[in-house]
């Protein structure tokens, strides 16, 4: 079962490159701010490179004025994340979490079953938006569909 509206978020330790490799713990990420969180599953694929990430960089600021982090994440490693971010000029601020083992996605309960394409286990596509790390708003996309965790829907959400 996924995670619910009310919920706080698992506590799981998670990587991103900032002066090189760092461990950061989710509570460190969300306890205390607003954010919105949304998941790919893969850097580098189609309509998460032509559509959802570049979505939230645009927007970025909008989020930014309203006072809500952005964070990107993916079961991907982190040197991936990194590249993805430079090749899709995500900005400063923006936040590239690698999952690379999925156990965050897991504690989520929003895994997705890849391996028919040869990924693997990896994250459905999907943006929430929580408050002091509790769940105000999840929307999760069914399987091929690009709508309601785009920056655009998440923007008129919060």
């Amino acid at each position: 079962m996924s995670i619910q509206v009310g919920e706080r978020l698992p506590e799981v330790v998670l990587k991103r490159i900032n002066e090189g490799i760092e461990s950061v713990d989710t509570r460190a990420l969300f306890d205390g701010r607003k954010a919105v969180l949304f998941a790919v599953p893969g850097a580098f694929t189609p309509t998460c490179s032509e559509k959802h990430l570049p979505g939230f960089v645009q927007h970025f600021q909008e989020f930014r004025d309203k006072g809500i982090e952005v964070l990107c994440l993916a079961v991907n490693d982190p040197f991936v994340m990194q590249a993805w971010a430079q090749s899709q000029h995500a900005p400063d601020g923006m936040i590239m979490l690698a999952d690379g083992n999925g156990d965050f996605t897991r504690a989520l309960g929003l895994e997705l079953d890849a391996s028919a394409y040869g990924m693997g286990t990896r994250a459905k596509r999907f943006a929430l938006y929580a408050d002091d790390g509790v769940v105000k708003q999840l929307h999760v996309e069914e399987p091929g569909e690009y709508r309601v965790s785009s920056a655009e829907y998440m923007l008129q959400q919060v």
